[in-house]
């Protein structure tokens, strides 16, 4: 006896395939964003895919809760980077906000549209956050490691269609520029 429902997929939105596995439309067809968190030898301490369409403002959080550095003589990993360097993609009050709160050093430039908005508020925009140009030009270590991912053609091609397996094979390519460039 079959019951109605048995056997059939939930009626999830013919979008939720898509985003589950990562996978995002554009003109160019189907993508993938590595958003990445690289130490200053350029080498991936923290990895999270989305579907190429998504904005890389609201993965900021999530990517930074992955960290985790273990310590030499044991104890609780450390989770929290001293400096934060990232582009104006990243750029956003909410993101600024959770870096405060967590105690962690800023170095985001500020995007045009939020400096106009701030002048046009007058006195009432408050002041700008703080920018320190040198030690945003080490920001590059991240393009760098990204390069370094690419230098992996499973990994920038994309030819796995699950989400999972494309995710084991970043990790393997990440810990393989590990085993390339370790610390003594």
């Amino acid at each position: 006896m079959n019951t109605a429902g048995e056997g059939t997929k939930p009626a999830l939105g013919k979008d939720y395939w898509r985003r589950r596995e990562a996978l995002g439309r554009s003109k160019g067809g189907l993508s993938t964003k590595i958003h990445l968190v690289a130490d200053r030898r350029c080498r991936p301490v923290a990895r999270l895919i989305s579907p190429g369409q998504d904005g890389d403002s609201p993965q900021f959080v999530p990517v930074l809760d992955r960290i985790r550095i273990p310590r030499v003589g044991g104890g609780r990993p450390r989770t929290r980077p001293a400096t934060v360097m990232a582009d104006k993609a990243y750029s956003s009050k909410a993101n600024r906000a959770w870096l405060r709160a967590h105690k962690m050093t800023c170095v985001i430039p500020v995007k045009e549209d939020q400096k106009a908005n701030r002048r046009n508020r007058g006195s009432a925009g408050g002041r700008p956050p703080a920018f320190d140009e040198q030690v945003y030009k080490e920001r590059n270590t991240v393009e760098r490691c990204i390069s370094k991912l690419k230098q992996f053609r499973a990994v920038a091609t994309r030819y796995d269609k699950r989400e999972a397996v494309f995710q084991g094979t970043i990790d393997v390519a990440s810990i393989q520029i590990w085993l390339r460039d370790l610390v003594s």
